[in-house]
C-alpha cells in the first residue's frame, strides 16, 4: 500500500484521533519533555500501532527540512469520499446541509487554512477539482493543524457538473466574486447552501461562475484590490454560520424563487 508522511503534533494527533487513516508507524523524538508527543505516544501504543522513539537528527533525515514539531506518522493515503456519499448523510428536509466547493486552489497553505474554517462552521464536505487544484497532502493537513483529518473532502472532474447536480436536489449554489453587486451580508444563506471560493489570482472560473445561483461580494476599504481565498473564504463561511446557528436574517431579506425541477434553473432571479 501507497503511505505517506504526516508530519507536526496537530496532524499526527488529530488523525489518531479521527481513525480514518491506516497507519504504519508513528515517530517521536526520544529526548523530548513534550506532554504533547507523550499523549500521541500514549494513544499510538494504545491501538497497537508501533512507535519509534529516534533521536532529532534522525527524525530530520526521515521528514526532510520541514517543521516536523518531534513527531511524524508513516500512513495509508488520506480516504477521499465521493459526492454521493456525502449528500446522502442528510436528508433533503435538513436546513443545515452546508458544502463547500474550491476552484482552483492550488496553495496548500490556502486549502489548509479554508479547511480549518470549514470544519469549524460544521460543513458537510468541501469539494475539489481533480485537476489543477491543490489535494490532500501532509501539507496541507499542517496547515489546517490537522483538521484535514476529520473533513470529508471530495474531488470531482468537473465542477460545474457538481454544481448542476446539487442544483437539482435543491440547494442554493452562491459563488464569492469580488466584482458582485450583492454582498455576502444581504442574503440569508439559511438552508441548504453550497459556497463556491475561487483561487488565489483569477477567482472562479467563466463556466463555474456561470453555474452559481447569485455571486457575492465582500465589502472592502482602502487600496488593498481583495482578500486572499482563505480570509474570503473565512468571511463568507462565518457569515453563513451566524446565521445558520440563529443570528438575525439580512435586513434586505434577498430571497431567491426557483420553479420545481432541475430542468427550470433560474440563476440569480430574486424577489
Amino acid at each position: 500500500m501507497k503511505t505517506e508522511l504526516l508530519y507536526g503534533i496537530h496532524p499526527v494527533a488529530e488523525a489518531l484521533a479521527a481513525s480514518r487513516r491506516i497507519f504504519r508507524e508513528v515517530f517521536v523524538v526520544a529526548d523530548s519533555s513534550s506532554k504533547r508527543l507523550s499523549i500521541i505516544e500514549s494513544v499510538a501504543a494504545s491501538k497497537n500501532i508501533p512507535v519509534r522513539r529516534v533521536a532529532m537528527t534522525q527524525l530530520n533525515r526521515i521528514v526532510g527540512d520541514i517543521a516536523h514539531q518531534g513527531t511524524a506518522a508513516r500512513v495509508g493515503p488520506y480516504p477521499l469520499v465521493d459526492l454521493t456519499t456525502v449528500l446522502a448523510q442528510a436528508s433533503a428536509s435538513d436546513p443545515s446541509r452546508f458544502l463547500v466547493l474550491l476552484d482552483t486552489i492550488v496553495d496548500p497553505q490556502n486549502l489548509g487554512a479554508i479547511i480549518r474554517t470549514a470544519l469549524g462552521v460544521g460543513v458537510e464536505g468541501v469539494v475539489i477539482p481533480r485537476d489543477r487544484a491543490a489535494g490532500p497532502t501532509p501539507a496541507v493537513s499542517k496547515a489546517s493543524a490537522g483538521a484535514l483529518e476529520h473533513l470529508h473532502l471530495v474531488q470531482v472532474t468537473n465542477l460545474s457538473a457538481t454544481i448542476r447536480t446539487l442544483q437539482g436536489r435543491g440547494w442554493w449554489v452562491y459563488g464569492m466574486d469580488r466584482s458582485a453587486e450583492l454582498s455576502v451580508f444581504e442574503v440569508d444563506l439559511t438552508g441548504s447552501v453550497a459556497m463556491v471560493i475561487g483561487g488565489e489570482e483569477k477567482g472562479i472560473r467563466p463556466l463555474v461562475k456561470q453555474g452559481c445561483d447569485l455571486l457575492l461580494s465582500i465589502p472592502q476599504r482602502g487600496p488593498v484590490g481583495s482578500l486572499n481565498a482563505s480570509a474570503a473564504a473565512a468571511v463568507a463561511l462565518y457569515e453563513a454560520y451566524r446565521q445558520r446557528s440563529g443570528g438575525a436574517k439580512p435586513a434586505t431579506g434577498v430571497q431567491h424563487r426557483r420553479a420545481a425541477g432541475p430542468s427550470s434553473h433560474q440563476k440569480g432571479q430574486v424577489q
